[in-house]
């Protein structure tokens, strides 16, 4: 590096240059907010949401495969953040939605199929193939929506189970609508989490739209970090103390037993009185300790006192 040091004249020519050219306009760094449209969710709590309908995805695609008894393939396409008016008029109308209750919190999810995979599918609940080519666009009829409402029973089982690793959330359908422009859940301006996934069915396609209401997953927040939060995989003296204190007062069932040879249930009834059961147990066997149903000690009968007790001889491995 040079040790060359600036003259005064060269500072001086620094400072006038700067005054030359002005003070610089903060506007120009400036980025346009729309207020209508507020970013409720940090990134890494959408990244988080990502990771878990990519899991939600491999699960219902087993699901359906096994219950259609057909291949199903499913790819998360995109997760966002948008207005619930921008995620109703991306749908397509007319079209088959769902609304979801989301016990235990308020508010309400939306779950939307499109045609291009609901009429194959309705062939194919009904024992077809589901390889027809004839595209129907109309409104479907209350009898089909009650066929398809064991399809949602499977879809929303396994997102259910997707969503335990965050929290429980029951979704539940609670009504039918067909038509977008119709929904009337949320606010227009209402922040929405939109999650998009393609499912394929035979020769068919479609996409699957859920939309979650942004105040439901930013209430979950401190879920979705603990959720990432790294364990410990080794608890401390302090606690295991702590542990031991809280589990000292408990209850444990303790059974010796003489496992012999099995009689039937015919013969134990038909045994009567002055009978004599041959147990074939030689009294040099070891007798099984039992701890609330599991085999942990092997040992021997021996006298103590006035009474019986139980003399512990080997531990039993777990396998055992």
């Amino acid at each position: 590096m040079s040790d060359r040091v600036l003259s005064q004249d060269e500072i001086d020519n620094v400072f006038r240059n700067l005054r030359d050219t002005g003070p610089v306009d903060p506007a120009l760094n400036a980025q346009l907010y729309d207020f209508r449209r507020p970013d409720r969710i940090a990134k890494d709590q959408l990244r988080s949401i990502h990771l878990l309908h990519e899991n939600f995805a491999r699960s219902l695609a087993s699901s359906l495969s096994a219950f259609l008894r057909s291949y199903v393939g499913a790819d998360l396409v995109s997760v966002e953040q948008l207005s619930f008016a921008e995620f109703t008029r991306c749908l397509p109308s007319p079209t088959c939605i769902v609304a979801l209750g989301l016990r235990p919190f308020e508010g309400a999810a939306i779950l939307e199929l499109s045609h291009s995979l609901v009429y194959p599918l309705f062939e194919m609940l009904l024992g077809g193939t589901g390889k027809g080519s004839t595209k129907m666009n109309r409104e479907i009829t209350e009898i089909e929506k009650s066929i398809l409402d064991s399809l949602f029973r499977i879809i929303l089982q396994d997102l259910r189970t997707a969503w335990q690793a965050v929290t429980f959330i029951d979704f539940v359908v609670e009504n039918h609508e067909t038509e977008p422009a119709l929904l009337q859940m949320l606010a227009p301006n209402e922040a929405i989490v939109g999650v998009s996934m393609e499912l394929r069915v035979g020769d068919h396609s479609g996409l699957m739209n859920i939309g979650i209401p942004s105040i439901i997953i930013k209430m979950l927040r401190q879920k979705f970090d603990q959720q990432w939060t790294v364990r410990k995989t080794h608890s401390s003296e302090t606690e295991q103390q702590r542990v031991l204190k809280l589990i000292r007062p408990s209850a444990v069932s303790i059974d010796a037993r003489m496992n012999g040879p099995k009689v039937m249930l015919e013969q134990l009834l038909a045994v009567e009185e002055g009978d004599v059961l041959a147990f074939d147990f030689s009294t040099k066997n070891d007798i099984d300790l039992i701890f609330n149903g599991r085999h942990k000690f092997k040992g021997k009968i021996v006298q103590s006192g006035f009474k019986r007790a139980f003399q512990i001889g080997d531990w039993c491995r777990p396998n055992e």
